[in-house]
């Protein structure tokens, strides 16, 4: 289980963190998702614009994107973070809810 790290925080997967998996084995934590979630949710307009391809699903799809501050590279676009979130809702196995504005 210490072999999957967050792209985000590299932090290892454990029962206590769970992750979504994107493209290529990229995976980001539920604390990750969480913070990404939360700054991409409420005022879209000023959220950066995606500067590169999101880590997530690899496109580089010209909308907001939630750029790590622990890891430059890492970015995720507002898609992946709904849909991750969906993920991490429905895993019977995580008590993950989305984080409310």
């Amino acid at each position: 289980m210490e072999d999957v790290l967050c792209d985000f925080c590299a932090a290892p997967w454990t029962p206590e963190r769970a992750m979504v998996e994107g493209h290529r084995g990229s995976c980001i934590c539920h604390a990750c998702l969480a913070v990404a979630y939360a700054e991409l949710s409420p005022q879209p307009s000023r959220q950066p614009v995606g500067q590169g391809p999101c880590t997530m699903c690899l496109e580089d799809r010209g909308e907001p994107h939630w750029q790590s501050p622990a890891r430059d590279a890492a970015r995720i676009c507002r898609r992946c973070a709904r849909m991750a979130a969906v993920v991490l809702e429905r895993d019977p196995d995580s008590d993950w809810s989305r984080p409310t504005a």
